[in-house]
């Protein structure tokens, strides 16, 4: 390996810890943001003459120090020098934090920071992306089908949103946790959601996003093993171990009873079927958990017939109290039709509908379109999956819908 591939090893590795250090030592994202590029660029002079650093984070984040506080007094002319020295002494020397934990709890900070509630949730998920995962502008812009000059737009909103309503850099007292610990969780479901089906374009599934979701919950369960963090990387990984048999070659979504149970990644349930258990031991679990134990059931089951609909239905039941919402009501439904058969499903779907709950959620009349195929309802069955094919706006959900509608027909 070249010096050259070392130091990008190191930048892949070390630059968000150096990162989220140099924010909380200089107060600014775009100031450390600065800092940082300075930092890798005085390595990629120093390093090739001195050699790697024992401690290269260390070495980083005191580099990308001074390079700020240069840049703080070159800029000096269109300051008072009064101003300057209150910069630069407010810029803390703390050599002993800038390893091991001191770092581990920097970019803790920065999480919650992304996911203050003060922040819309589209800024939030930016934000997270950008500076605790690393990714582009470009690259977030094409995961969530939004042009780079408005995600940009947007990052900088939050940014600005940061500094003026001077949104503490911390991780929040044991009394907010709880509420907190809440949005950030939030914040990698919908990142984790995205990239497990993704809600439009070509492509069922975007791994980058998924991936990247795992990586944060890991990164949380290592800094803040809270069950619930525990419980959402449990649920991550089992839903994750499906991927390679939810859809064919070509593309064509493959439905859960369809699907070659041969290609589940067995490595990532027997993971994430471990962290359920250590979730429900605590018992401080909550939805997060109970829906990765629904997954772990499912994953379990060795065929279709094998499956506990039994034991599903009764979590979704504590699920239900646990956080009220009619998509649980509907995916609850749905596995009321798998163990009582399809009359009793299309019963509670059709009460959910009736009440104006889901009326354009195109799963909800995709799910009440099976149910009445099965039953050989045939026309209303056609009637709901022209309405669902009417709401979705994902490719491979399309042509699905468009094959059942064809059956059909036939």
């Amino acid at each position: 390996m070249t010096l050259r591939e070392e130091i990008d090893g190191i930048y892949r590795a070390e630059s968000r810890r150096v990162f989220a250090t140099l924010i909380r030592l200089l107060g600014s994202f775009d100031l450390a943001e600065e800092a940082l590029h300075d930092a890798f660029r005085a390595a990629l002079e120093q390093w090739p003459k001195d050699g790697i650093p024992s401690n290269p984070r260390a070495w980083l984040v005191s580099a990308g120090r001074f390079k700020a506080i240069d840049g703080i007094r070159r800029r000096a002319r269109f300051d008072s020098m009064e101003d300057v020295n209150e910069q630069v002494e407010a810029i803390p020397d703390d050599t002993q934090t800038w390893d091991g934990e001191g770092i581990e709890d920097d970019r803790l900070r920065l999480i919650f920071t992304c996911c203050h509630p003060a922040l819309a949730p589209d800024a939030q998920i930016a934000l997270t992306l950008r500076e605790v995962c690393g990714l582009t502008t470009e690259e977030i812009a094409q995961a969530f089908l939004t042009g780079a000059p408005t995600l940009a737009q947007r990052i900088v909103r939050a940014k600005a949103k940061i500094r003026d309503a001077k949104i503490p850099y911390q991780v929040p007292e044991a009394d907010e946790l709880p509420e907190r610990l809440v949005s950030v969780l939030r914040v990698v479901y919908l990142v984790f959601n995205e990239g497990y089906s993704a809600s439009s374009g070509p492509s069922l599934t975007r791994l980058d996003l998924s991936g990247e979701a795992i990586r944060l919950g890991r990164l949380l369960v290592d800094l803040l093993p809270e069950p619930e963090a525990i419980g959402l990387l449990a649920l991550m990984l089992l839903q994750e171990s499906r991927r390679a048999a939810r859809s064919s070659p070509a593309g064509e979504l493959i439905l859960l009873n369809d699907q070659d149970r041969s290609l589940w990644n067995r490595g990532q349930i027997t993971e994430g079927s471990a962290f359920v258990q250590k979730a429900l031991a605590s018992r401080r679990f909550g939805p997060y958990t109970l829906q990765a134990a629904i997954a772990a059931v499912h994953a379990e089951a060795g065929s279709p017939e094998a499956t506990d609909w039994n034991q599903i239905v009764g979590i979704y039941d504590l699920l239900l109290r646990a956080e009220p919402s009619p998509v649980i009501e509907l995916n609850r439904a749905v596995a009321v039709a798998m163990r009582d058969g399809p009359d009793a499903g299309l019963a509670l779907v059709d009460a959910i509908l009736a009440r104006g709950d889901l009326a354009d959620y195109h799963l909800a009349h995709a799910a009440r379109a099976d149910l009445c195929r099965r039953l050989g309802r045939r026309g209303e069955a056609r009637t709901s999956y022209e309405r669902a094919l009417a709401l979705t706006r994902q490719e491979p959900e399309r042509r699905f819908l468009q094959r059942r509608l064809a059956e059909l027909t036939h």
